[in-house]
This record gives structure tokens, C-alpha cells and sequence, in this order.
């Protein structure tokens, strides 16, 4: 595996191996990687010649009070799984790099539609730095493929959202959310969570199990299901950001007639926020 720091470089390697006719696949990460990152580049590989990674904590997308100066930076531990999986290319720029004129002076990129709800909500600003982060990197990297994870689902419709309204020529994938033994959805901030609440933690996944359970069995009151839902979740000791029933593409509240649906949730345990979905198609 290559590692880069420098945006130069990086261009000048996978410029080679694009005039030699090779796919590139990209999976942009911030770091602290578990298994579920792990899958998104052995989704890249299956279909793409050459695998880019990066690796950048991207300060535009916290916000006031978030933990951007707590993030595990943990880039030893990350170059060794990702050499493992068969990533060809590694980016890990700095700050410098990737903001040369500052945050405050970078040009934004702002997707007007998805992003002020569920977690744009609860962190203003977010998704105006991930998109902006993103475009960059897609600017960067020129990849054919980049692959995200549907366990950030709301992250993956806003850059599928971007890309389409910004002509940009890259397939956008979705690799299946990675769980742990009990459900948990694998997560960089999961190291947060306390002994006392690791085995209550559950109550999230669970929770949106049986919402989707009682819609395929016919429910269609969804503010009835959404506030029962609220309710398990609260019961288990948890306070609950949202817990929304959704159409799949555009995120607004479902409607009776939708045939795509997400629901999506998110709670906080003491030191952590998790974030959870589950998805159906009716007949």
C-alpha cells in the first residue's frame, strides 16, 4: 500500500493507472477504522482495478461543542488493517492540505434539500462540511466508484443527491451496515459507550426492527409508530434525537402510498450518539 500526504503526488500515481485503463474505487473515512470500514474496501475491490482510501478528521463538518479534538486518531492501527484488506492507495492529508486558505475562507459546497433534518438538526452545519469535504476528495481522486456505508443512510442520500445534481460522473455505492453480535451497528464512537449501558444499547436496532415489522404487517399510523418508538427507547434509559419513518429517496416523512421506506433513529447514551436505520420495500 502507497501512502500519500500530499494531493500532488496522489494525482501523478493515479493518473498512471488511469491511462492503463484501471478502475479506480474510493472510500473516504476519517479514520479509527473498525470492520465495517474494512467491508467498504473489500466492496471496492470487487469490482475496481485500484483502491483509494482516505484518511482525514475533517474539522468542517463538527460543530460547536462536538468532539473533533477527541476523535481517535489511531493511523499505525488504520494502515495495518487496510494493508490487510489490499488497499493500493492511502490519503492522509493534514489540515493544510486539504484547507490552504482555512476553514473559515473555504469555499462550501451546500446541498438545499435533506440536510436540516434527522441529524442536520441536531448538528447544524454538518452536512455543509461533508459535502464540501467530499467534493474535494472526489475532485481529488477522480474515482469511477466510491463506496459509503448505509449506516450513515442519511449521509449516503445527500451525496447521492450532490453527485446527481452536480453531473458528477462517479458511481455512488452502498455497503450493507456491519453489526455486532447483538445488532449493534459498528461505529467509530461505540468505544464510548459505558459497561453499565454496552447491554440496553441494543434497545436502538431492536426498536426499529419492529417498527419495520408492524409496517409490513400494515401499519400505516406512522406518528403512532414513531411516538411508540420514542417511548421503548426512553424506557430503556436512553434520550432520543429522532426517530423518523421516511421515504427512501427524499427523506421527507412517509407518506401511506410510499413503497420505499428508511426509518431511521438516533439516541444518546452518556458519551456517545448512535445512529441506526433499517430499510423496506412494500409490495
Amino acid at each position: 500500500m502507497q501512502v500519500f500526504h500530499h494531493i500532488k503526488t496522489l494525482r501523478q500515481s493515479l493518473k498512471t493507472e488511469r491511462l492503463a485503463g484501471k478502475r479506480i474505487g474510493f472510500v473516504p473515512t476519517m479514520g479509527n477504522l473498525h470492520d465495517a470500514h474494512l467491508e467498504l474496501v473489500r466492496t471496492a475491490k470487487e469490482t475496481c482495478d485500484i483502491v483509494v482510501c482516505s484518511i482525514f478528521v475533517n474539522g468542517l463538518q463538527f460543530g460547536l461543542n462536538e468532539d473533533w479534538d477527541k476523535y481517535p486518531r489511531t493511523f499505525q492501527n488504520d494502515c495495518e488493517k487496510l494493508r490487510s484488506v489490499g488497499c493500493d492507495f492511502l490519503f492522509h492529508p493534514d489540515d493544510n492540505e486539504m484547507y490552504p486558505n482555512g476553514l473559515e475562507n473555504q469555499t462550501r459546497v451546500i446541498c438545499p434539500t435533506m440536510t436540516d433534518v434527522l441529524c442536520g438538526a441536531s448538528r447544524p452545519g454538518h452536512f455543509e462540511g461533508v459535502t464540501t469535504v467530499v467534493t474535494k476528495l472526489f475532485h481529488i481522486v477522480e474515482p469511477d466508484e466510491a463506496v459509503f456505508g448505509i449506516k450513515d443512510y442519511q449521509q449516503l442520500a445527500v451525496i447521492r443527491r450532490m453527485v446527481e445534481d452536480l453531473c458528477m460522473d462517479i458511481e455512488i455505492t452502498a455497503a450493507p451496515i456491519h453489526r455486532e453480535d447483538d445488532g449493534l451497528a459498528m461505529s467509530s464512537r461505540n468505544g464510548f459507550i459505558t459497561e453499565e449501558e454496552r447491554p440496553k444499547v441494543q434497545v436502538l436496532y431492536k426498536t426499529l426492527c419492529s417498527t419495520s415489522e408492524a409496517i409490513k404487517a400494515g401499519e400505516r399510523d406512522y406518528s403512532k409508530l414513531q411516538s411508540q418508538a420514542r417511548e421503548a427507547i426512553e424506557q430503556a434509559g436512553f434520550r432520543v434525537d429522532y426517530f423518523n419513518i421516511c421515504n427512501s429517496k427524499d427523506l421527507e416523512m412517509a407518506a401511506v402510498d410510499d413503497r420505499a421506506i428508511t426509518i431511521l433513529g438516533a439516541m444518546y447514551t452518556e458519551g456517545a450518539r448512535l445512529i441506526d436505520n433499517v430499510s423496506l420495500v412494500l409490495d
